[in-house]
């Protein structure tokens, strides 16, 4: 029964479309160029010649001489970032990439014993696994050095290995502490995620290959494991950025020097007694920042399987 108001179908602008449509699109752009204006900022100001920065318009392109207070056009910000970090990225490099694919592996083959084998004893090591997630970073920097520098000997054993292999150094260990560590606190996250996942895998199709006579060992390489690729995704974009961000732990174990990584060399990056070189700071925040878009790209759609999942 119609009593003389329109519906919001019937609604229309002049073009055609639903009024409420076309609010709900000219909402959300609104909030997205708000959320993006953080970005555009630090890009426009990454492209800006120092010696012309002001900041009184830093949300403008380079305009000078055309619009007075928006400073010249240039890359050099970006080109000194590049050389700077350099080192810290490939130190970065060197801890994230084997950090990020161990505490994956490993998290998947945990949660592959916490949910389709049973075993005595299993509830209590699914409590410690979830007990790990909850045990602040702050609460294990004391004891985490002692161990690094004053239990395990790495610092000597990586002497003679330097010594014999070319592309080795004796700073190494330090990267090497890194990844054991960030490998052993992001196993509790990883294994909860994966696990999660395994639940919902069917029992039958598992069963079936027990019954068939297939190992433990067989039936994940060939059945679990290819069906965790979605659920991958999710845990190395996931562990991929929080290592790559960190920076307490660099900071404890590291201590600066020619171990440190682009979060360290960040620190100091622009800053001097002569004041503090903006376009420099935000070209060498982008440069740092590039590489976890770059995974988020290239797995972006596995991540949202595995989101979805």
């Amino acid at each position: 029964m119609s009593f003389g108001t329109s519906t919001d179908e019937e609604t229309e602008t002049g073009t055609g479309y639903p009024l409420r449509r076309v609010v709900l699109y000219i909402t959300l752009v609104a909030m997205g160029a708000f959320y993006l204006i953080p970005i555009e900022t630090g890009v426009m100001t990454s492209l800006t010649s120092p010696g012309s920065y002001t900041g009184q318009f830093p949300y403008l392109p380079p305009l000078e001489p055309l619009l007075s207070g928006t400073g010249e056009f240039s890359l050099q910000p970006w080109q000194t970032a590049v050389d700077l970090l350099g080192q810290g990225l490939v130190n970065s490099v060197i801890l994230v990439v084997p950090a990020t694919i161990l505490s994956g592996l490993l998290g998947s083959m945990a949660a592959y014993g916490l949910t389709t084998v049973s075993w005595r004893g299993q509830i209590a090591i699914y409590i410690t696994f979830v007990a790990g997630i909850f045990i602040p970073y702050q609460a294990v920097l004391v004891p985490l050095t002692q161990f690094w520098y004053n239990v395990v000997p790495l610092r000597t054993a990586f002497q003679p290995v330097a010594y014999w292999v070319p592309f080795i150094q004796n700073y190494h260990w330090k990267l090497v502490a890194l990844i054991v560590t960030h490998t052993a606190y992001g196993l509790p996250i990883c294994t909860l995620l994966f696990r999660a996942h395994y639940k919902k895998l069917s029992d039958e199709m598992i069963e079936a290959a027990r019954l068939d006579g297939a190992s433990i060992y067989r039936i994940y390489r060939r059945i679990i494991l290819p069906l965790s690729v979605p659920m991958f995704a999710v845990v190395f974009i996931y562990q991929f950025t929080q290592i790559w961000n960190d920076l307490l732990f660099a900071l404890t174990i590291v201590q600066f020097g020619d171990a440190s990584v682009v979060t360290q060399e960040l620190v100091g990056l622009g800053v001097s007694q002569s004041g503090t070189n903006f376009p420099l700071r935000m070209a060498g925040a982008l440069v740092a920042a590039l590489p976890t878009l770059l995974v988020y790209v290239l797995f972006g759609e596995k991540f949202a399987k595995g989101v979805a999942a």
